[in-house]
């Protein structure tokens, strides 16, 4: 990787709401191998009424080698808090990681070097998830909350921001912007990279570029994976209309009632074996989210209820 040419600047952004943990997430940077001739900022947008994680930020400051922007964007919106992060980065990249992970060492040197190599957009890195030991076997068997990218006819037309870089300069980056009216039902991100393939955009993967993403006990189980799927699925349907005229529409619910049918058979075929049968089951689940969202129905809210 030849960074010998200049200096390149890294801002990792790292939305917040509410979460004590984000001093852990920090703390992770300080163990960064950072390559030579990169020069790194920590922005932290803060997403509560209040500027709840002001005073832990200004601690964390005195901790890590970096200097760290504090950035108090109240709305209780995600999409807000990422686009403040946007707005503020003057680095040559940004970086996206979520408030409850930890970057192992070479992460970041991971992503810069497949940006580079590769000469993409945006680069994706895998979260893998960290079950506790009270975890459901068959969660921990099958995996299901780790987060990796989705390839479609051997192209990654969409993507997420738990473990992201974007190459800042990209005429498909730059002024590219989280929608706010999807910032508490989720899939913004979703929809941020779908926008962005659509324009010509391109998105890579570092396999080595590993962020340990730790599952919550509220988080862990069948009815939570449930309801993400459900609203995946949403996501994915409101996709699939921007594509659709209204005449092909109702040809779309009837494959998608199908597909969750037959996801719905393997998984009562498959009932003995708990990970295969709920994986099956999720699947269905989604399907059935797309279905909802084809027929207009409302998306839920899963981040919209918190209180001030």
């Amino acid at each position: 990787m030849s960074l010998s040419r200049r200096p390149l600047a890294v801002d990792i952004c790292v939305c917040t709401f509410r979460r004590p943990i984000l001093g852990e997430t920090i703390r992770s940077l300080a163990a960064l191998e950072i390559p030579d001739g990169i020069e790194i900022k920590v922005i932290v947008a803060d997403n509560d009424v209040v500027p709840s994680a002001e005073e832990l930020v200004a601690r964390l400051a005195t901790e890590i080698p970096f200097p760290i922007l504090y950035l108090h964007a109240p709305a209780c919106n995600i999409s807000v808090a990422r686009n403040a992060c946007l707005d503020a980065a003057t680095g040559d990249f940004a970086a996206f990681i979520d408030d409850d992970e930890t970057v192992t060492p070479g992460w970041l040197a991971a992503l810069l070097a497949v940006v580079e190599a590769e000469a993409a957009d945006v680069v994706l890195g895998p979260a893998r998830a960290v079950y506790a030991a009270k975890a459901p076997d068959w969660m921990k068997a099958g995996d299901f909350h780790s987060t990796l990218p989705v390839w479609v006819n051997g192209k990654i037309c969409s993507g997420y921001t738990c473990n992201v870089l974007l190459r800042r300069a990209s005429p498909f980056v730059a002024g590219l912007r989280f929608k706010p009216e999807l910032g508490q039902s989720g899939g913004e991100d979703t929809d941020f990279f779908t926008r962005l393939t659509r324009a010509g955009g391109r998105i890579a993967y570092a396999e080595k570029a590993v962020v340990d993403d730790p599952v919550p006990a509220d988080r862990a189980s069948f009815a939570w994976l449930v309801k993400r799927r459900f609203r995946m699925g949403q996501t994915h349907g409101r996709v699939v209309i921007g594509e659709l005229r209204r005449r092909a529409r109702a040809g779309q619910v009837g494959l998608a009632a199908g597909k969750a049918g037959l996801c719905f058979i393997a998984a009562a075929a498959h009932f003995p074996f708990a990970a295969r049968r709920n994986r099956f089951a999720l699947r269905g689940a989604m399907h059935v989210g797309v279905v909802s969202a084809l027929l207009g129905m409302t998306e839920i809210r899963p981040y919209g209820d918190i209180q001030p």
